[in-house]
């Protein structure tokens, strides 16, 4: 019996001492395994007396299911610590941040923003949106707008032509939005007052320029319209676009195929430390073209200048947007940059709004 007793503490604490399940299976084998030392002391029964096989026999089958309780409960505790070291090894940390849905991470580009904030400034005016196709014909880019035969604007160096058509007419990647003037001229009669946004091109590329850019223009056509509402309406429209309380604008003579008077609008600012203030200081800074609309161009869109007249005027989106936003190369608007976009577009629900401020 007191071998039994030595042989059970030796089999329990090689159970308790097992690191996996391998080691376990290794002390299994030793003790119930066919040629183990609990089998072996079972087949050694049948040579005893039947009083000795009772006794031995009750004594050894008890230390048989007391190291087959072990194995078990010893078995249990290693896959319980398996599975949780598997679990600490694969599992997903719950409490790292939630990605973002995509309305949230996406941007809207500081051109549909400049788009949506003109579109919000003029509609307040009374103004409507025209819109024309990207590509035009020389008729409705040039011819209608009084550009001569021999200007330069007609150039290969300056436009982007298409091959000639089977009557030898070539268009053209539009150099303007004027062509959408026209078509607006053309298709219904005054009182006109629409702002027409959208591409242009035009073969020129550096810091400042890009072959393919963005321009509004605007157009009134009535009775009455004259240089006095021009300047309270880009007075009124700079006001709102760079959100100051006050701007001061110069005149300059210039020169336009398609407006007589021509002029260029300079807005008052201050340039210090490298940045564009407006509505203050002492410097000049050219922001737009316009004038009255040229008799010719009345009378080619169907129009009597002797009843008619109109101011129009031009300026670059993209130009727009870099003196608010404060963005200092103009390709980077067109090179698909997402860190570019991430730190200069505007978040999809933040909408212009001249109530609440057209930036965010």
């Amino acid at each position: 019996m007191a071998d039994l007793e030595d042989l059970k503490t030796a089999l329990l604490s090689d159970i308790a001492a097992a690191a996996d399940e391998s080691a376990l299976e290794a002390v299994r084998v030793a003790s119930l395994g066919k040629k183990g030392s609990i089998s072996t002391l079972l087949s050694g029964l049948g040579k005893m007396s039947p009083d000795e096989r009772k006794t031995e026999g009750a004594a050894i089958n008890t230390l048989k299911e007391a190291v087959a309780a072990a194995l078990s409960a010893r078995r249990g505790v290693l896959k319980d610590a398996a599975l949780e070291a598997r679990l600490a090894n694969e599992t997903l940390d719950v409490t790292l941040p939630v990605r973002p849905h995509g309305a949230a991470a996406g941007r809207i580009h500081p051109i549909s923003q400049v788009m949506d904030e003109l579109a919000e400034i003029f509609a307040d005016m009374g103004f409507s949106i025209a819109e024309g196709p990207d590509i035009e014909t020389d008729d409705y880019n040039f011819t209608k707008l009084n550009f001569p035969p021999d200007h330069p604007a007609r150039d290969m160096h300056d436009t982007f032509f298409f091959h000639p058509d089977k009557q030898g007419r070539r268009k053209v990647l539009r150099t303007h939005t004027s062509p959408v003037q026209v078509r607006t001229m053309l298709a219904q009669k005054p009182p006109i007052r629409v702002i027409c946004p959208g591409r242009t091109y035009r073969c020129d590329s550096d810091q400042t320029h890009t072959p393919m850019f963005h321009q509004v223009e605007g157009l009134v056509i009535d009775r009455s319209s004259n240089l006095g509402h021009l300047k309270w309406i880009l007075e009124e429209f700079l006001k709102a676009f760079f959100e100051t309380p006050t701007v001061n604008l110069r005149f300059r003579p210039s020169y336009f195929p398609f407006t007589e008077p021509s002029m260029e609008v300079d807005v008052q600012c201050s340039r210090k430390d490298g940045e564009i203030r407006f509505g203050e200081g002492s410097d000049w800074l050219e922001i737009l073209g316009c004038g009255m609309v040229h008799s010719n161009v009345l009378r080619n869109c169907g129009l009597d200048p002797e009843i008619y007249q109109g101011f129009a005027w031009g300026i670059g989106i993209d130009r727009l947007a870099m003196l608010k936003y404060g963005m200092p190369d103009l390709r980077a608007f067109f090179e698909a940059d997402v860190r570019w976009l991430k730190h200069y577009g505007f978040r999809p629900l933040d909408f212009p709004s001249l109530a609440s401020g057209l930036s965010p």
